[in-house]
C-alpha cells in the first residue's frame, strides 16, 4: 500500500472515531474526490474486522419519500429507486 493511502485511511478513521462524517465532508477536510473518501472508507470497514471496533452506516436516504432500504448502504446512489427522486441524502459513517 502506498505511504499517501495508508495516511488518508489513518486520518479518515481518526475521524470517525472522533463523530459522524459523509463522504463529502471527508472529502473536503482530506482533499480528495467524494468517491475516492469513499472507496477509502470501504476499505478501512475491510481493516476493522479483526479488531473490536466497527464501521457504523447510516444509509443514504431520499428526501422525498424517505426510502432508505439500499442494496449497499456505503453508496452515492444517484436517485431514489422507489420514487426515481435525484434528492438523496449521502450516508454518514462513524467508527465504534
Amino acid at each position: 500500500m502506498r505511504e499517501a493511502e495508508e495516511t488518508t485511511r489513518r486520518r479518515i478513521a481518526d475521524h470517525l472515531r472522533e463523530g459522524v462524517a459523509t463522504p463529502s465532508a471527508l472529502a473536503a477536510e482530506l482533499d480528495v474526490t467524494t468517491h475516492a473518501a469513499l472507496e477509502h472508507v470501504q476499505h478501512l470497514a475491510m481493516s476493522l474486522e479483526p479488531t473490536d471496533e466497527r464501521l457504523l452506516v447510516a444509509p443514504p436516504t431520499c428526501r422525498e419519500c424517505g426510502f432508505d432500504d439500499y442494496d449497499e448502504p456505503a453508496n452515492l446512489p444517484s436517485r431514489c429507486p422507489e420514487c426515481k427522486h435525484e434528492g438523496i441524502d449521502e450516508p454518514e459513517f462513524t467508527i465504534e
